[in-house]
């Protein structure tokens, strides 16, 4: 009996403290420019400073109206959540662009979730309400479309096409995101326990390349995870990386920093030295692999 009221309280304090979370909160970091944090609405983005930007975008964005007609109707049984930055150049850009279209598909707003990410490190593309966890967000904004609670599909950073065109394609069930690579590598995750990875990844390289463009695409997921107190997946995928570009030497480098961060040196020196290999001009490079050396040699 204890222990379930125990249980309950526990509970409750937990309902609370995520009730407690202020709305429309404003950080402002030593001599840099304010951003929001949470959930947030389009009244404050539409107050300075950020209205500098979202009015100006919102009212030169001209949408596709048939195509915007052909959704209309059916955009209202759908919720969307929404994860920006308004301290992110992509987000400053889409979000406008995306309550435009909401405006004209005269969509409820009440079923639209607006939630405002961090940009400090230790709590990177993090919410205090912890609106984030589990839903792989790696880029903003992402917009993220569900039915009956179940996510449909999601519009990551910037559209395909349009935003009205993908919101389109979306709700007829043929749309497919940026950053396949990292819905793949995500689901991989969830999927198998974290020393099997490495052996299903390696079946999926083919796949893998075909879709991947760019080392940073894996690269900022690797780092999410990892700022996220989740250092061994981060690890994996920084791993998974290296294969994917054996050539680029951020790849190298970059899982090289997670071993340096979880003191394992050895590690870290391996990969700072492939890095340099393939980019032997770097003098940041030359100064961290002679650090590490002068610090085992004592």
């Amino acid at each position: 009996m204890k222990f379930q009221s125990l249980t309950i309280i526990m509970l409750l304090a937990s309902t609370l403290l995520v009730s407690a979370q202020p709305f429309n909160a404003e950080i402002t970091p030593e001599g840099k420019d304010p951003y929001l944090l949470g959930k947030i609405n389009k009244d404050k983005l539409t107050s300075a400073p950020y209205s500098d930007w979202f009015v100006t975008n919102y009212d030169d964005y001209q949408p596709n109206t048939a195509v915007v007609n052909n959704f209309k109707e059916t955009l209202k049984h759908y919720t969307i959540t929404a994860f920006i930055g308004t301290w992110c150049g992509d987000s400053k850009r889409e979000i406008p662009h995306f309550y435009k279209i909401l405006d004209l598909a005269e969509y409820p707003m009440e079923r639209l979730t607006l939630v405002a990410v961090s940009r400090d490190r230790d709590a990177y593309k993090q919410s205090p309400g912890g609106e984030e966890e589990g839903l792989t967000i790696h880029r903003v904004p992402t917009f993220i479309f569900y039915k009956d609670g179940k996510e449909i599909n999601r519009i990551v950073e910037s559209p395909v096409t349009t935003l009205e065109a993908d919101i389109d394609a979306i709700l007829k069930g043929a749309y497919a995101s940026n950053y396949q690579t990292v819905a793949i590598v995500s689901q991989l995750l969830e999927e198998v326990p974290l020393e099997k990875f490495d052996k299903k990844a390696k079946k999926l390289l083919p796949k893998l390349k075909e879709l991947a463009t760019k080392v940073s695409e894996l690269n900022t997921y690797s780092n999410v995870l990892f700022l996220s107190d989740r250092q061994e997946e981060a690890i994996a995928v920084a791993q998974l990386n290296t294969r994917l570009f054996p050539e680029e030497s951020v790849a190298y480098s970059s899982l090289a920093n997670k071993f340096y961060f979880i003191k394992k040196k050895e590690e870290a020196l391996l990969y700072y030295e492939k890095a340099l290999v393939l980019d032997p001009k770097n003098q940041e490079l030359k100064v961290t692999i002679t650090g590490l050396k002068q610090k085992e040699a004592h």
